[in-house]
């Protein structure tokens, strides 16, 4: 019974990838650049998109973490967390596919509509669970914006002082209002793919500027110095592996999204093959100076290759933007009713309301670094780690759902019985770990960054002179 609903499963979505490619095939004979450029749907487009949005200014950000908490728990944490992320961006996959089967057994159209997670937790659990689902993972897209604003203004300091970071703040945030443009995920195949480029050309740039600058005189590697410290750097490096929070609607982008289950683990270990260099040299360069530089970039030399590093990392942090601020878009298309309006103009007009807050919210607290942990160890820990545990041992509690589900358990984790063993290892962990210790450490050190350089601060860590 379970394999027969399966292949049943399979072919709506067989027939569904027909209909996109038919779709593709009329307009190729109109603008094969664009479906080329513009339209994507592909397992590769997934993986690009994946990769490209999980490590984006956070790289810069990483050799602070290790600084906080010292070469080997920074490096067994990336490992740990990277691990982790995959496990719940896996059973998010999961609960997309069962809802989308059992929307679709009831004859729903998705065509013109993009599954969201608070959707799909109301589909499953009910509007209790949309809610929270909801709250969690608009308020993290929000912050997780904020952070790509903050450090499109902290990175372009580096190669261009004459403004400070507050005003680089307000030129940014309308540059990327622009995102209000792209429609949906479909749309970000070309700069899925440059925005991976640019972080590996940045990562490998970090690892071999660091070796070649080589140990500063009299460099120390004292981390972990505190508790305060190390759970701030764990939580950063949490937020860094929790980059699923638009799973979803990357799945929905697909035109075979059951094709997603690996496709973040793949992912993930690419990502891991630019974070664990990088951050690993430039804390054996500089040592303990990080801890008063959240951004690696600021004890570089200033060269041709470093500047390259910052404008990539620019444009990258623009698309990372676009990423984290689209699921919003949605959100509010929804609300005033404009979602499955044609009119791509009607809807970026209706989209910018949503920059105004992220705006804000950048200037407010321009604290690069600090607040990637704080938004890891408040938002990061429910959104994507412990709320799909919960939903998907909730989902699956009886026996019948088990035994109609979509998806089995892969043998490798044993079954039901080891997955959910996993399932209630993630949430006491990231509830006691990332969001208990990792909170009380970031909201001290958050209020730390509050009472040294205040809110509104004009120019985040810049040199005495500059301010």
């Amino acid at each position: 019974m379970a394999s027969e609903k399966v292949e049943t499963v399979v072919a709506n979505y067989v027939e569904m990838e027909r209909e996109e490619e038919g779709d593709s095939k009329s307009s190729s004979a109109k603008s094969k650049l664009s479906k080329l450029f513009w339209h994507g749907g592909s397992v590769y487009d997934a993986w690009f998109s994946c990769a490209s949005n999980q490590v984006a200014q956070v790289l810069l950000t990483l050799p602070y973490s290790f600084s906080q908490l010292g070469m080997l728990s920074g490096i067994l944490f990336q490992l740990f967390y990277g691990l982790m992320g995959s496990w719940t961006a896996y059973l998010i996959s999961v609960l997309y596919v069962e809802y989308r089967t059992r929307k679709e057994r009831e004859k729903v159209d998705f065509r013109n509509h993009v599954i969201q997670w608070f959707e799909v937790l109301d589909g499953l659990l009910g509007k209790h669970w949309r809610n929270i689902g909801l709250f969690f993972n608009c308020t993290f897209l929000l912050f997780g914006s904020v952070i790509q604003l903050i450090a499109c203004a902290s990175n372009i300091y580096y190669i261009n002082d004459n403004l400070d970071k507050r005003t680089w703040t307000y030129i940014f945030g309308a540059c990327c209002a622009t995102t209000v443009f792209i429609p949906s995920f479909h749309n970000y195949r070309i700069w899925s793919f440059l925005g991976l480029i640019m972080t590996t050309y940045t990562a490998w740039y970090l690892t071999i500027a660091s070796l070649l600058h080589g140990q500063v005189e009299g460099v120390k590697h004292s981390g972990p110095a505190t508790m305060v410290l190390y759970f701030t750097g764990a939580t950063n490096i949490l937020y860094t592996f929790g980059g699923h929070a638009v799973t979803v609607e990357i799945m929905h982008a697909m035109w075979k999204p059951q094709k997603f289950k690996l496709i973040y683990l793949m992912a993930t270990i690419y990502v891991l093959t630019l974070t664990l260099p990088s951050a690993s040299a430039v804390y054996w360069a500089f040592g303990d100076m990080l801890l008063n530089r959240s951004n690696a970039l600021a004890l570089l030399p200033r060269t041709r290759f470093r500047d390259a590093a910052v404008i990539l990392m620019l444009i990258h942090q623009f698309i990372t933007f676009g990423f984290a601020c689209t699921p919003l878009y949605f959100v509010w298309e929804k609300f005033i009713g404009v979602h499955k309006t044609k009119s791509l103009l009607k809807r970026a007009l209706t989209r910018l309301p949503v920059v105004i807050p992220i705006w804000f919210l950048a200037i407010l607290f321009p604290f690069f670094g600090p607040i990637n942990s704080t938004v890891g160890s408040l938002l990061v820990s429910f959104t994507v780690y412990i709320i799909p545990a919960l939903a998907h041992m909730i989902t699956f509690a009886s026996a019948s759902s088990r035994e109609n589900a979509v998806e089995r358990p892969p043998k490798l984790v044993g079954g039901w019985a080891g997955l959910y063993s996993m399932n209630i290892f993630v949430v006491a962990w990231v509830f006691i770990v990332g969001f208990g210790f990792g909170g009380w450490a970031s909201m001290v050190n958050f209020v730390h960054q509050i009472n040294t350089f205040g809110i509104f601060t004009k120019c985040y860590q810049c040199p005495k002179h500059k301010v």
